[in-house]
């Protein structure tokens, strides 16, 4: 992609903006969920500062304080009971700590949904269900069974043959999938049926949660509680990578037994934390769950407007919840196409890699007006000239 769009270099950010190094600056609808507040908030960078001042690594032998603040701020967030949170580095990272927190459970089957997305490591990988990503690594995990999204049939004919021996990875809203959105009532079904087949239930909020979806998390919207959520990319406030897996009491019961089941020796980093515990204080300071979810109806209905002329034709679908958005073409080319379009005239946006007909957009909840109309001019030009070189 990079020598695509002729070799620039990304050298500087805050925002909503990307600086390159010939001296462009770039709108930023995409960072793959990441940058929820924006680049560089000013409260993180400060934080992370003072902690780099101070202490940005701990030995691990003592209690590090600024974990245990960062696990509170975030547990006051999650759904109720969904109290113990185990840091880590990644999302990935995240998603191998909920496995083996399954094992450790004695669920060694493990039920994924197609399309769905969970990371790339060997693990999380054996849960992300694309023969692209997968079959250069097989074999991966045994005992994986996919089943379609959004379809509770499928689900418990899969719980079935895995009794009491199963755990259920399964997101709110398929991002990586294409933003695919479950019809109401599907995470409560997910639920229901997990109570009843004795089954462990995670729900990767890695890109949904902290505000995404206009919630804190996709589950909000139904009140579900998981045994495990794992939660990334905006608890970063986009300074710093670190990700966290969150469970029930019972749930994390075999790491409290035995916290040296598993381990990092760069998780829970006392700077990561800093940035954690600093980003959940400014979503709560500057009320960026409520400003991402009118900013979402907002920006979704806009970009509905200037997809309209092309429904039908070269865009099938536009659909969304929050901030994040996916417009759906009737090709593939079309994705690349826009992509590259809209890049030229100065923004960014994301593909999605679990489905190569979706365009993915992201953008933060401190987008200003000037960015948000500059954003939705670019998009009807580079609608515009794609439609016109596909056709002709």
């Amino acid at each position: 992609m990079g020598r695509v769009i002729g070799g620039m270099a990304e050298v500087r950010s805050e925002g909503a903006w990307i600086h390159a190094d010939d001296g462009r600056r770039f709108l930023d609808f995409g960072g793959y969920g990441v940058f929820i507040l924006g680049h560089r908030h000013p409260a993180v960078v400060e934080a992370v500062h003072r902690q780099i001042d101070t202490h940005p690594l701990a030995s691990r032998v003592f209690l590090e304080p600024v974990a245990a603040r960062a696990a509170q701020a975030l547990a006051a967030h999650t759904p109720p009971g969904v109290d113990f949170v185990h840091f880590v580095n990644s999302g990935a990272e995240a998603t191998e700590a909920a496995l083996k927190l399954a094992r450790a459970h004695g669920r060694t089957s493990v039920i994924t949904t197609r399309r769905g997305f969970h990371g790339k490591t060997l693990g999380a990988l054996s849960v992300t269900a694309n023969p692209t990503y997968q079959t250069p690594f097989q074999p991966l995990l045994p005992d994986v069974t996919q089943v379609a999204y959004d379809d509770p049939a499928d689900l418990e004919q899969a719980l079935a043959a895995g009794r009491d021996r199963a755990c259920v990875v399964v997101e709110p809203v398929q991002g990586e999938g294409g933003v695919r959105i479950p019809r109401p009532g599907y995470l409560r079904q997910v639920r229901a049926l997990c109570r009843v087949y004795g089954a462990l239930l995670v729900v990767d909020e890695i890109q949904t949660g902290m505000g995404r979806l206009g919630t804190w998390w996709g589950v909000d919207a139904e009140e579900v509680v998981p045994d495990v959520l794992l939660a990334g990319k905006g608890l970063s406030g986009g300074v710093v990578p670190i990700a966290a897996m969150a469970a029930t009491a019972e749930a994390y019961a075999p790491f409290s037994r035995d916290p040296y089941l598993h381990t990092s020796t760069f998780g829970a980093s006392p700077i990561a934390c800093a940035a954690a515990l600093a980003a959940v204080r400014a979503m709560e300071e500057e009320n960026t769950v409520a400003r991402a979810a009118a900013l979402g109806l907002r920006v979704l209905a806009a970009v509905r407007e200037v997809c309209a002329p092309y429904e039908g034709g070269l865009v099938r679908e536009v659909r969304g919840r929050g901030l994040l958005i996916g417009i759906e073409f009737a090709e593939e080319q079309a994705v690349g196409e826009l992509l590259l379009e809209m890049i030229a005239r100065g923004v960014l946006v994301n593909h999605s890699l679990n489905s190569t007909r979706v365009l993915r957009l992201t953008p933060p909840a401190v987008v200003e007006e000037t960015a948000l109309d500059l954003f939705l001019t670019t998009l009807a030009e580079a609608l515009r000239s794609t439609a016109e070189r596909m056709s002709g």
